[in-house]
């Protein structure tokens, strides 16, 4: 009998086998691949940017206050990297925080004062565009470029280049770059519990409302973050409003943008707290501004603790600092010294801040830098921890402060200049611009004059060496208007109505 044998079955059943086979060695092989591509590529860390409004360079302990009591805020630094020449963007508000925003020098942005609320400016409303007209009395000797009313939409945030890459994003408390329209939400982020036109807040306690204003809005208290337990202190709200964000963003990267309303005034205080700092010589003032430092650093507390019970912490890179030096009027509500000046003036009261930067396991703890650093350094610093390029199509005027944030703390930056730009009057002798250079630190008044420091061996700038160093003067006088020059900044000009 003859037996027929059929060879389709047994292709088809090898066909199948090798098919199999090789289907289950391609998925194992990229499994195994994706698996090594997760050991290696670093994990996105969360961000928390700190901003307090009117944080002195001397308003915490561990910059060498024995009257400001901030053990949870110099953790941060004790974990981490202390900048001794921490510098805001800004002697004011507003351009700070844009700085902060993009990375980019407010001279080049176009803020260059603190942005008038839509309150405070009478019928003129929102208007189609920025104002272009320059501004000036006849008792000016100069005409200065107008500040808009907000940042521009097209200005890059940080959270636009963030959320674009799965970060989602939060800013609570104080914003202070716009109206309605250029508010949080219109400029990148997810999330907005807070944050809108105002310089400060009506009330720090709850509803943070002033009920008898003229202004609705300001009746009304703060757009999106309503009034929930009356009398509760506005920045323990705002801490509390980070840590819910925090639980509920635990299991993908975050960036929040923590923009304290403190201290700027109005000064008010939990009574029990302001009580632990009278002392003699210090004022109720001085004893609620103490107190409203306090609660920066209560709000730091329950942040730290946050990230520690999410086992976040080393995945996690807070950054702290202020929009500008602290106000001080004769030691009042602080006291800037050894520093000269405060809040609004040129001199280092003005503009020195604190900047610390604390990421466990990436950074060594404990270091300090006096490698002069700027609020223009934390966009590209943030975006490199993250590991995502800058947009190639911005001019970035800051730098990454990587390099100074590893382990040997050796690194320096390639920079040894850091320029201000405030066109506008506010203190004798009117609009002025600033270039430190090395441990140079040119003052140039629009009016003519021109002031110079060595700040190394004159901290407090007591001593005007501009007649001494004329040369040095002129050559940075030069540089400065060169710098000002390439980012098309607005300068004063003649007032041609000017009454001598």
């Amino acid at each position: 009998m003859r037996h027929y044998f059929s060879a389709a079955p047994v292709r088809k059943t090898l066909i199948l086998f090798l098919s199999t086979y090789f289907a289950c060695s391609l998925v194992a092989s990229t499994r195994t691949a994706m698996a090594d591509e997760v050991e290696t590529r670093p994990a996105s860390p969360n961000v928390i940017l700190i901003v307090v409004d009117d944080l002195g360079w001397m308003d915490l302990s561990c910059q060498g206050s024995d009257y400001y009591k901030t053990p949870h805020i110099d953790r941060i630094a004790k974990e981490g990297v202390r900048f001794t020449n921490g510098y805001a963007a800004c002697a004011v508000c507003s351009p700070t925080r844009a700085a902060l925003q993009t990375g980019r020098y407010p001279a080049r942005i176009g803020v260059t004062d603190w942005i008038r609320s839509l309150f405070q400016r009478g019928k003129v409303g929102t208007p189609d565009r920025n104002p272009t007209e320059y501004v000036g009395g006849k008792n000016r000797k100069l005409l200065c470029p107008p500040n808009p009313f907000w940042m521009e939409h097209d200005e890059v945030t940080i959270a636009e280049v963030l959320g674009s890459h799965g970060y989602k994003t939060a800013y609570i408390g104080k914003w202070h770059l716009g109206d309605e329209a250029w508010y949080p939400p219109g400029q990148g982020y997810d999330e907005n519990r807070g944050g809108c036109d105002y310089g400060q807040p009506p009330s720090y306690f709850d509803p943070y409302n002033q009920p008898k204003h003229r202004h609705p809005m300001i009746r009304a208290g703060i757009p999106s973050l309503p009034g929930r337990q009356k009398g509760e202190f506005l920045t323990h709200r705002e801490a509390d409003e980070a840590v819910q964000l925090i639980r509920q963003w635990k299991d993908q990267p975050f960036f929040i943008n923590l923009g304290h309303y403190a201290v700027h005034t109005p000064i008010q205080a939990i009574d029990e707290v302001a009580a632990k700092y009278k002392k003699e010589g210090k004022s109720d003032v001085n004893a609620k501004y103490a107190a409203m430092v306090e609660s920066i650093d209560d709000s730091t507390r329950d942040i730290l603790q946050t990230l520690e019970d999410l086992d976040l912490d080393d995945r996690t890179m807070i950054i702290f600092t202020s929009d500008n030096g602290g106000l001080d009027n004769g030691g009042r509500p602080t006291d800037n010294a050894p520093l000269r000046s405060g809040k609004g003036y040129a001199y280092e009261g003005g503009i020195r801040v604190p900047f610390l930067v604390r990421w466990p396991g990436k950074i060594k703890p404990g270091m300090t830098s006096d490698t002069p650093v700027c609020s223009i350094d934390v966009f590209p610093t943030i975006l490199e921890a993250a590991g995502i390029r800058a947009p190639a199509e911005r001019k970035i005027d800051g730098l990454s402060l990587w390099p100074l944030l590893q382990p040997d703390g050796q690194a320096k930056l390639n920079r040894d200049e850091l320029i201000w730009h405030f066109p506008h009057y506010r203190h004798a002798p009117g609009p002025y611009s600033i270039l430190r250079k090395g441990n140079w630190k040119l003052i140039h008044f629009d009016e003519g004059i021109s002031e110079l420091y060595d700040l190394e061996n004159d901290l407090s700038e007591s001593r005007n060496l501009a007649d001494k160093e004329v040369d040095r003067v002129e050559e940075m006088q030069a540089r400065l208007s060169e710098i000002l020059e390439s980012m098309d900044a607005k300068r004063p000009v003649v007032n041609p109505n000017f009454a001598r």
